[in-house]
This record gives C-alpha cells, sequence and structure tokens, in this order.
C-alpha cells in the first residue's frame, strides 16, 4: 500500500504536514476530509518509504505512544478517544499514522488491522500482540505488555550501542591517524631519502613501495566509502542482501555465539509476549516469522512451526537447530512439561538478553586493547623504518 505526504488545513486555518497510507490518493483524501481537513496537497512519498529505516525517534515516538495507551485505557477512556489523545504526545509520521488509525476504527476497523496499514510502523509483532488482546477483550493489557516489551528492547540496543561507541571512536582515530602518515608526513621523506643516494634498509623500501601503491591507487579508495553505502543499501533493501549479511555475522567465530544469544533471545521474547497476549501457538509462530528480521532466523522458526504442526514438541523441534542455544531448547522443555511455556519463554529471553549485553560488553572490552596495539604497531613500524633510513644517511656522510 503507497504511502503519501499531505498537507492540510483545519477550521481555524492552522496548517499541518503528515504523511498517511492508503490505497490511492483518493481514498486518502476522503479519509482526512472526513476528520474535517482540507487537503492542500498530496504526493505519493517514495523517498520516506526508501529511508524510513533512518528515524531513530520515530521508534521512541512509538513507544511514547504505546505508553500513553497503556495509562488510558484502564481508566475506562474509549478507544477511538484513547488514540484521538495518545495523538497529542507524538508529532510527524507517527502521529499521521495514529491520527489514520483513529479514523478507520471510528469506522469499525479492528485496530489490529488499522495498525497493519502501517508496518513501517508498527510491526507484526505489535499488530499481533493488540488482536490478541482484542480478542481476549483486554485491550489495556496489551499494549501494558508492548511498552514494557519496547522499553526493554530499547534499553538492550542502547546498551549495546553505548559498548560499541568507544572501539569505533579509537578505530576511526587510527585510520585517520594512518591515512596522514601515509598521504602527507611519508612522501615528504621520500624525496630526502631518494635524494641522498644512501642504500635504504628493507624496512623502509618495503614502507615506500607499500605508500607509493596507495598513493598511486587514491582513486579506488576514494570509491570505497560510496562502495561501502552501496553494500549497506544493498544489505538493507534486499533479500539477498540481508541473507548474505547474516550468513556473514555467523561465519564470523566471536560474532557467531553473540549473534546466537541475540536470535535466542528476540525469538523466546516474542513468542513468550504473543502467548501471554492469548494468541494460540502456531499463530504466535506465524507472527514471530513476520517479527524476525534475520531471514536465516525466519527460516529456522518457520521450520520449528512446521515441527510443531505436524506433532511435534517444541523442545525437540527447537533443540534440532544449530541456531538456537542449547539452553532455549531445556528451558523450552522444562516450561512444556510444567504446563507453563509462556513463563519459561520470557525467562529464557531475560537470560540470552543479559547474556548478549554481557558478550558484547566484553568484545567492546577486547577491542579496545587489540585497535590500540595494532595501530601502535603500525605507527612504531613506520617510525622505526624511517629512523632506520635517516641513521643509515648520517652515517654515510661521516665515512
Amino acid at each position: 500500500m503507497p504511502t503519501f505526504a499531505y498537507e492540510t488545513v483545519d477550521g481555524t486555518g492552522r496548517r499541518q504536514r503528515g504523511q498517511g497510507s492508503a490505497e490511492s490518493a483518493g481514498a486518502l483524501t476522503k479519509s482526512l476530509e472526513a476528520r474535517g481537513l482540507l487537503v492542500l496537497q498530496l504526493d505519493e512519498s517514495d523517498a520516506a518509504a526508501g529511508t524510513s529505516w533512518w528515524r531513530p525517534g520515530r521508534t521512541r515516538e512509538v513507544l511514547e505512544f504505546t505508553r500513553a495507551m497503556s495509562a488510558l485505557l484502564p481508566v475506562g477512556m474509549p478507544l477511538a478517544k484513547a488514540l484521538d489523545a495518545a495523538t497529542g504526545v507524538v508529532s510527524g509520521e507517527v502521529a499521521a499514522a495514529i491520527r489514520d488509525v483513529r479514523s478507520r476504527v471510528e469506522r469499525g476497523v479492528p485496530l489490529a488491522d488499522a495498525l497493519t496499514e502501517h508496518g513501517r510502523l508498527f510491526d507484526p509483532l505489535y499488530a499481533g500482540i493488540v488482536r490478541a488482546g482484542e480478542r481476549s477483550g483486554d485491550l489495556d493489557t496489551a499494549f501494558g505488555r508492548l511498552a514494557e516489551q519496547l522499553e526493554r528492547e530499547e534499553q538492550l540496543n542502547s546498551r549495546i550501542v553505548s559498548a560499541a561507541i568507544y572501539p569505533l571512536l579509537l578505530a576511526t582515530a587510527g585510520i585517520i591517524a594512518v591515512t596522514v602518515l601515509v598521504f602527507f608526513v611519508l612522501p615528504r621523506f621520500v624525496t630526502l631519502l631518494d635524494g641522498s643516494g644512501a642504500t635504504l634498509p628493507a624496512t623502509t623500501r618495503a614502507l615506500l613501495a607499500f605508500t607509493g601503491v596507495l598513493r598511486r591507487g587514491w582513486p579506488v579508495l576514494a570509491l570505497l566509502p560510496f562502495a561501502g553505502a552501496a553494500t549497506f543499501a544493498w544489505v538493507k533493501n534486499t533479500d539477498d542482501g540481508k541473507r548474505a549479511w547474516a550468513s556473514f555475522l555467523l561465519a564470523v567465530p566471536v560474532v557467531r555465539t553473540l549473534r546466537r544469544y541475540a536470535i535466542s533471545a528476540r525469538f523466546a521474547r516474542l513468542l513468550g509476549v504473543l502467548l501471554s497476549g492469548g494468541a494460540p501457538l502456531l499463530s504466535a509462530l506465524d507472527d514471530t516469522i513476520e517479527s524476525i528480521g534475520d531471514p536465516i532466523a525466519r527460516d529456522e522458526v518457520a521450520r520449528v512451526r512446521g515441527m510443531v504442526r505436524e506433532g511435534s514438541s517444541m523442545r525437540a523441534a527447537v533443540g534440532q537447530s544449530t541456531l538456537f542455544s542449547p539452553l532455549l531448547g531445556q528451558l523450552i522443555g522444562v516450561g512444556e512439561e510444567a504446563g507453563d511455556l509462556r513463563t519459561f519463554l520470557v525467562k529464557a529471553a531475560d537470560i540470552f538478553e543479559e547474556r548478549t549485553e554481557r558478550a558484547t560488553q566484553r568484545v567492546a572490552a577486547l577491542a579496545e586493547p587489540v585497535m590500540i596495539v595494532i595501530f601502535g604497531a603500525i605507527v612504531a613500524f613506520v617510525a622505526l623504518s624511517l629512523l632506520q633510513a635517516i641513521y643509515g644517511i648520517n652515517a654515510g656522510s661521516f665515512r
């Protein structure tokens, strides 16, 4: 369903901009006019669809909306009025989407179906939990679970990003230092050393040959950022790119363990939250498949669902996986025996999220000294090679 950017004016003359999804421009225009808005401009927003992944504030606004709904519904506020009130805590694309959701709900569309129309904001997990809440008549609890889930994910992501900031800064500073040495410092010594007529040490000759290749190949080096951006876009926007990147991560020894913890945590958390909302196991597995971004993990969950549908236990299906941690299968087995799979899935998610955070911090702590040693060795090699050459020139002048 296409997304449109629009500009409207209300009865008081106040203009507002936003985005909304609809089957056609005419359908969105009718929806806006039904809310008492006069449409001034309406254009299809392809660019927004292509770059929507790079909006960190959007996730925060979805969380704020979810918190507002979890606070408004328990006090008995009607759904449409709660949606209208929750619009006040968000802005931009999220606010426009919620207004469209409210309009659909007022026309009799189920809330989960209305949220599905804005899949870039509300993923299948979100809509699945809301749908389970609607079916059980406990929508306020569903939004409460969603708020807890989104807060937990945001905290985990913030900790991982915080742990990775210093190593990234250190790597950037090291690359800049080496670049300055190769392209600005060493060329000044080349003229001096070549004009001396002295025989250069092997290390100096190797250094000068290597830097000469880099300087002559600078156009290729200049293209590397563009190649990196193109590769990033390919990985982010294509199924083949996502699958290739997922395979690469699972092939790197240290990262593989970290990735398995993260995928196990994600699977257990999604399935546990869906089951808590009252969704049947097979339906919860279907929503989990749609909500997991890793294509390899998605295939694995689809395999698990197929085995469960054929009568296998969850423990047996998950235990045959080489992707999920063996501990996950054991905890699922205990949950099945106790008749409380949901609780043990949530406990498993807590365990693997904690392990993911600890492993990330260990990798970040290990990366710092490794990068210091690597860049220090490069600078030391360059300095030693130049000092050897200068010493050789000075020694030759006394003969």
